[in-house]
């Protein structure tokens, strides 16, 4: 008996990119929820946990900025909103390398700071000076270096704290600070990455509208009474004799 041609079964190809939505990522509060991208993802349990850099530059406009990087992760997903919170920074290295030169000496430091609502934040900073130094002169830098990042941190909250690393306010009172040990010609925070985080910065609840006054329906006047006509007068009655 001759075998009968096996029937070849057409498979659907399911496309799984129409099955995924695109979730828009969201910028912390200290930058104001800036739209930072976009991510697709089939349900909101998968966008939970994901990380994004991005350059001050993009946020802030700032071209002299434009080194920084920041690290951002998704933490909670609200509708097609994906909301994400400060994870560290990087700077690139490029210009990492532009600032180390020969006959400098580079003194890095690693501190571990916790600021005053709870987040746990290791800082790496560089002070490079104009020509090579002695080990004690680095190790009294070192210790100059914890001193000033563990103390600004103690009286910021975490938000205070990216401000002032990012717009190098910390890198100028770590110069400062180390002026008697050694003039610095550069002070860099060149990384910084969260260990350990605190309460997130809650967002400023949205002002209730306020109802309009009730307006007052105007009543109608009221109908004034109708006067009877002479027809409808009842005769009078007669007089008694």
């Amino acid at each position: 008996m001759a075998k009968q041609p096996g029937r070849t079964s057409a498979r659907k190809v399911k496309d799984k990119w129409k099955a995924k939505g695109w979730f828009s990522l969201l910028a912390p509060e200290m930058f104001n929820r800036q739209v930072i991208g976009e991510t697709p993802a089939e349900e909101p349990t998968k966008v939970m946990g994901r990380v994004t850099e991005v350059t001050v530059q993009d946020l802030t406009g700032d071209f002299s900025k434009m080194h920084i990087k920041l690290i951002f992760r998704v933490h909670d997903v609200r509708g097609m909103e994906a909301l994400t919170t400060f994870a560290g920074h990087d700077m690139t290295s490029d210009y990492i390398r532009r600032l180390t030169r020969r006959k400098r000496t580079r003194t890095d430091a690693v501190v571990d700071a916790t600021t005053k609502d709870g987040w746990t934040i290791r800082v790496k900073p560089m002070a490079i000076t104009d020509r090579r130094i002695q080990g004690s002169k680095q190790r009294a830098i070192r210790e100059i270096m914890g001193k000033v990042i563990t103390g600004v941190a103690a009286r910021s909250t975490v938000g205070d704290f990216v401000r002032v690393v990012i717009s190098g306010e910390l890198a100028k009172e770590i110069a400062t600070g180390c002026k008697p040990v050694h003039p610095i010609s550069r002070v860099e925070v060149r990384k910084s990455e969260v260990l350990a985080a605190g309460a997130p910065p809650e967002m400023p609840p949205e002002a209730a509208p306020v109802p309009p006054p009730p307006v007052e329906e105007e009543l109608p006047p009221a109908p004034e009474p109708e006067t009877p006509s002479a027809e409808e007068l009842p005769p009078p009655e007669p007089e008694a004799e």
